[in-house]
């Protein structure tokens, strides 16, 4: 064993400042950079916590100087060596670093191991692609950057743990391989090589298994856990996720949502040492739809969303044909006001259609208000809306001179789904929202939307989906409009926003029988059906249930906005790509026919086809 191991480090290399000149010191990492200066080696050593430079003198041991001269790039060892002053060497002091006024003068190091070249520098500002680094990510992961998520992604977890432990909550864990229940979110299917034929599912989250804790009296329960869904991906979706998981009996909304916002004050706190402000924001869906057309709104700007339908349908459609036909249909318009000092040019708003577009939506109306604030520029519009249109427009609004006026009008969803995603493009478009320079938001802005719908209509098939799962209560006094008025029924769920992105949802869960039985009735499940998928949880139900609730909170997902990132693979230490493939371990793999034959399955696939990031 080397004589540095045998003595262990004594600092890490962000710890040492100018108090700590004279001090012998040991220290371990990777090489940075090596540079020869005036006939002296400095190497820049690097660990998780930071840097710290190291100075070779030919004057304290030629041999140890020519040594450290052929140090590399990642080569990793140990040092054993006196502080000094850099400044007082006749170096300049890097303000930059935490280290930066100080160098180890080295007397000793240990090669522990050298490094062949790796494939991109081990810094935050490189232009390698992701593929490149995924390939290769326990290199990536060297990365400063990623270590400081990773760390933060710690601190959440122990921050929540210390949180639910204060408040009398038990961590206990749920199953991995758990029953297939078709519905919902895709499954990953798991072969049973003990029951032939047969097939566990990947969880797709604890669902069932913490309202049964409830059930069986274990009062409060969380869990940090892994789930599972077999979906499409993109930046911020994953096949195997993590939650906070939570329940608690004897539990109403304000309950679940005052321990939430606990946790959430605790979190951020303890991580980025901001101060949340409670109670937190509240926001019925209906409100946050028609505001913003979103259920999970950004509340750190403007370009609220202002409805026209019922302006529109007392002027007859103002002479405007779209208007007049859309009203007849019984759709919906909407306008959105992009203020003056903006800025926006006439060919800016025209290209905003192409992002309509790729929204779903067929085109985009818009106007500029004139400088007498009473006529319109810019738009085909104004040759056939009539002056008091116009005006009653200007009213609704606020629109002022110079003011662009964005339309879209039509079937309510897809107008919302359209006008709310040209809000956030806006949003980034005019840098609406600011942010530090490693991506972090300046401004937090948290709430609970609430009074979701109970259903949502499958107008294709004609029949009713649960808005959130079929054990989702609905709100006291909609029991009876389960079966007469399923549209009617509103549920007691909460969903936890946070700058227009959601965090968590939850429910009031159902804990009476009768109720549960119309909720299914509702959904069109059979007797046969509720027994296949739910009998389990149907038959713990009738043996003294009580009230409950509980939410999900997404940790990747907190955790990359905590961070400053754009993709849950920033806060995932081995993620995997869009095609749900790891580049690092070359997984899913092929297997032999000899394996499937003991799973008792056959594979029917042609060619895979090639993996991207």
């Amino acid at each position: 064993m080397s004589s540095l191991l045998e003595r262990q480090r004594t600092h890490t290399c962000n710890d040492l400042t100018a108090a700590a000149v004279g001090q012998e010191v040991v220290l371990m990492g990777w090489v940075q950079s090596n540079r020869d200066h005036h006939g002296r080696i400095f190497v820049d050593l690097r660990d998780r916590f930071g840097l710290t430079q190291l100075v070779f003198k030919p004057e304290t041991s030629a041999a140890l100087r020519d040594r450290a001269e052929k140090l590399g790039r990642e080569f990793c060892i140990g040092i054993r060596g006196v502080v000094e002053d850099r400044q007082a060497n006749g170096g300049s002091p890097n303000p930059r670093l935490k280290t930066g006024e100080v160098e180890i003068s080295v007397l000793e190091m240990d090669l522990f191991n050298p490094s062949v070249t790796p494939p991109f520098m081990i810094e935050d500002d490189i232009d390698t692609n992701e593929e490149k680094r995924l390939q290769y990510r326990t290199l990536d992961l060297r990365r400063p950057r990623l270590q400081r998520n990773l760390a933060l992604r710690h601190r959440v977890m122990q921050a929540t743990r210390t949180h639910f432990d204060g408040h009398g909550f038990l961590e206990m864990e749920t199953p991995l391989l758990v029953k297939y229940t078709p519905g919902g979110a895709r499954n990953f299917l798991v072969p049973s090589r003990l029951n032939p034929g047969k097939f566990y599912a990947l969880a797709e989250s604890p669902q069932l298994y913490k309202q049964m804790f409830m059930m069986a009296g274990m009062d409060r329960y969380f869990q940090i856990v892994k789930c599972f869904r077999d979906e499409d991906l993109r930046g911020d979706r994953q096949p195997e996720f993590t939650q906070i998981d939570v329940e608690l009996s004897w539990a109403t909304e304000p309950v679940v949502q005052n321990i939430i916002e606990g946790l959430m004050v605790s979190i951020f706190k303890e991580t980025i040492g901001v101060e949340l402000q409670r109670p937190f924001q509240r926001m019925p869906y209906d409100e946050a739809m028609a505001r913003y057309g979103s259920d999970k709104p950004d509340l750190r700007f403007g370009l609220e969303h202002i409805d026209l339908t019922e302006a529109m349908k007392a002027k007859d459609g103002g002479g405007v044909a779209l208007f007049k036909g859309v009203l007849d249909a019984g759709g919906i318009i909407k306008a959105m006001v992009v203020p003056a000092k903006h800025e926006l040019s006439r060919t800016e708003v025209d290209k905003l259609e192409d992002e309509v577009k790729k929204l779903g939506g067929k085109g985009l109306a818009r106007a500029r208000v004139g400088e007498d604030g009473r006529s319109w520029t810019q738009t085909p519009l104004a040759k056939t809306i009539t002056p008091e249109a116009m005006a009653a427009i200007h009213e609704r609004t606020g629109a002022t001179p110079g003011d662009v006026l964005l339309f879209q009008f039509g079937k309510a969803h897809t107008v919302h789904t359209v006008l709310g995603g040209l809000r956030l493009h806006l949003r980034d478009k005019l840098k609406l929202v600011e942010t530090d320079a490693t991506g972090v938001s300046k401004d937090w802005r948290i709430l609970w939307v609430t009074d979701f719908p109970l259903f949502e209509h499958d107008e294709d098939k004609g029949t009713w989906a649960a808005a959130h799962h079929p054990f989702t209560s609905p709100q006291q006094g909609h029991e009876d409009k389960l079966t007469s008025d399923p549209g009617a029924c509103r549920a007691r769920a909460y969903d936890l926003v946070l700058n227009g992105n959601e965090v968590g949802g939850g429910s009031i869960r159902i804990h009476d029988s009768a109720v549960q039985a119309k909720v299914f009735s509702a959904l069109g499940i059979s007797d046969e059906d509720k027994q296949r998928k739910f009998g389990f949880l149907l038959e713990a139900l009738q043996y003294g249930c009580p009230p409950h609730g509980g939410i999900a909170l997404g940790l990747d997902r907190l955790c990359m906005l905590l961070c400053g990132g754009t993709s849950l693979r920033e806060v995932i230490a081995y993620p995997k790509t869009q095609r749900g493939t790891d580049l690092l371990t070359d997984a899913p793999t092929a297997v032999s026919n000899a394996q499937l034959e003991d799973l008792f399955i056959a594979s029917t696939a042609q060619e895979e086809p090639p993996a991207t990031a």
